[in-house]
This record gives C-alpha cells, structure tokens and sequence, in this order.
C-alpha cells in the first residue's frame, strides 16, 4: 500500500503539519523533531507526492526544455548547463526533443505547459508567430536559449552569430583568400542561418571582394549537407580556395568531400567555420572555428529563467555572450 503523509506522522508520533514542515524544509522545526521524522520517512520508504504538493503551492518546481536535436552535441552541451544550474536551483527539468520541426516544437510546446511547467526554455531556429501564440497561453516566464525572436521581445541567450561568422570570414581574408565561398544554414533559421549569412556578406563587402552567388549553397546543418555543397563548388568553373560553413558539421563534411577529391585542406583549399564542437579538435586537420560558450549559454539561461519565475529584478532580458576564435590547421594562405 501507497504509504501517506498521515502513516510517517504516526510512526515519528508528530503532527502531519509537522512531517509537511520537515519535507518542505521549514526551518521552524526542531533539530531533534526533523531527525525523529526522516528516520520515519527511510523506515516507511515514504516519497512526497509532487503532484499534491504543486496543487498546493502551485508551483511544480519543474522547467520544461525545447531542444531541437537531442543527437547534436552542441545542444546536448547546453542542456548540461542548464542542467547543473537547475540542480543548484532545485527545480527538475523535462528535455523534450523537436527533430527541428515546427510542428512538433508548438505540440511539445503545449505539452510542457499542459503539465503545468514553472517555467519554459526554448532551443530552436526561428521564433514564429505560432511559437509566440503557444509561449501566450500560458502566464509562466520563458527563455529563448540560443536564439532570439525578430522582435528582441522575449528574454533570450545567446551570442552574436552575424559577428561570429564575420570573424571567421575575416579570418580567411587576413590569409589573403578572395574566393570565399559558403555554405549556409537555412535563410529562415535567424542565428545559424540568416545571421552567419549577413556576417559572410558584410566581410566580403568590407574588404571589396564581389559577391558570389554561386558561392553560396544552404544546407540542413549536416555532415552531408557539407558534403554535398562542397561536390557542388568542386564542379564549377573557377573552384573557391576556401570554404566557410555554417556549422561544425557541414564543415567536417566538407573536409571530407575535399579529401575525396585527392585536395588537401588547407594546401588546396581553407575551411572555416562556427561551434567548436568536440568534433572539431576530432578530425583532422584540426578544424579553425569560431567557438560559442554552448554550456555557459545553457547555464546562464537557466539562471535567467529562476530569476523570472522567482519574480526577481532582471537587468538584461537579452544576454549575448562573447565568442571566440580557435585557430587550428585548416586555414592557410591559398596558392600563388
């Protein structure tokens, strides 16, 4: 039989007032009382019901969290941050994973606040309308975690992608590359999309090389998305000597479809691109890129997210973090 509130009071010969003040962690109890109680709870294996307990208070003490690949490993770094700020915190968290699909983001979306969240995070590519209309349904605060919205209304963490990518294009130029090509995430996606995007168009433009159309491919953000794109530049006419991708994983499939065509990267052509994911100090040669904070982003949208559902005075509702350049060895000056 399910053992009760009312069973551990009885076994520690105290009131059910008194086990709730121990449970909740009531200071007003007495040393000797709380340990008389919790020597009731081990003997009795008694478990609090959360579900009572949040009727009560209202609150669940749980986050729920919008991850839009379980399988990336970047994301997978900033659910660790959130993670250990959560525990820190005492609130449990629910990871539901979208597969980067709208659709399956509202439903999840919906899901998380039918179970009454305390408070939502929220990993994806473009915040629509439909994503605004779900976050209205619901009172509890939410934080956008590694994307932003169009409008820079809804708190949010994350770095600036359009100087990212423009640090790592710059790079190439610095090395006096002028045949830059790249390989896109999609246009609609606001941060590995259209922001990297702008950042490649606006170092080119600052250092006077044409643009290109034809040297610009999207991909899905993976491996053989990079893959494919870099079969793509390998067939036209006049082959760029260096390539920037958009994600750590189209870069790796880059590398690999150069290798496959007998090029050696960075003697033939350079690769460039942005995360500093744990497969970029995997493959060889080392992958240049531009490294984004993937657990402090988690960490600190975490801790952004306590502070509004504790109702706390919030600075910044809108946190960018730094990046940073990681030179290895797949950049280097292009032929003479």
């Amino acid at each position: 039989m399910t053992v009760t509130i009312y069973d551990v009071a009885r076994e520690a010969g105290v009131s059910m007032a008194t086990v709730s003040r121990v449970v909740n962690n009531n200071p007003n109890v007495k040393p000797q009382t709380r340990k008389k109680v919790y020597e009731a709870i081990e003997r009795l294996g008694y478990r609090p019901n959360a579900v009572a307990r949040g009727l009560a208070s209202k609150k669940t003490t749980t986050v729920g969290v919008v991850i839009p690949d379980i399988a990336n490993a970047n994301f997978a770094e900033v659910a660790r941050g959130i993670e250990d700020i959560a525990n820190m915190y005492h609130y449990n968290i629910i990871l539901c994973n979208a597969d980067k699909r709208k659709d399956k983001e509202i439903r999840v979306i919906n899901t998380l606040l039918e179970k009454q969240v305390d408070g939502l995070l929220f990993m994806g590519g473009a915040v629509t309308d439909e994503h605004v209309q779900a976050f209205n349904t619901s009172n509890v605060p939410i934080v956008l975690c590694a994307t932003t919205d169009e409008k820079g209304v809804i708190p949010s963490v994350d770095i600036n992608h359009e100087e990212a990518a423009f640090d790592a294009v710059n790079r190439l130029i610095a090395e006096g590359h002028r045949s830059i090509a790249m390989i896109s995430g999609t246009l609609q996606d606001p941060a590995n999309g259209f922001a990297r995007y702008h950042g490649y168009k606006r170092a080119l433009e600052q250092a006077g090389i044409p643009y290109r159309e034809e040297y610009v491919r999207n991909g899905n953000y993976k491996y053989e998305s990079g893959i494919e794109a870099t079969q793509y530049f390998l067939s036209l006419p006049e082959r760029p000597t260096a390539i920037f991708a958009a994600t750590d994983e189209m870069a790796i499939g880059s590398i690999h479809a150069l290798q496959d065509n007998g090029l050696s990267v960075p003697a033939d052509v350079s690769v460039i691109s942005v995360d500093n994911s744990r497969m970029a100090s995997m493959i060889r040669p080392l992958l240049t890129t531009v490294a984004q904070p993937m657990y402090d982003i988690g960490a600190v949208s975490m801790r952004l997210l306590t502070k509004l559902m504790k109702k706390e005075s919030v600075d910044h509702a809108k946190v960018i973090l730094p990046h940073e350049l990681i030179v290895r060895r797949s950049v280097a000056a292009p032929k003479a």
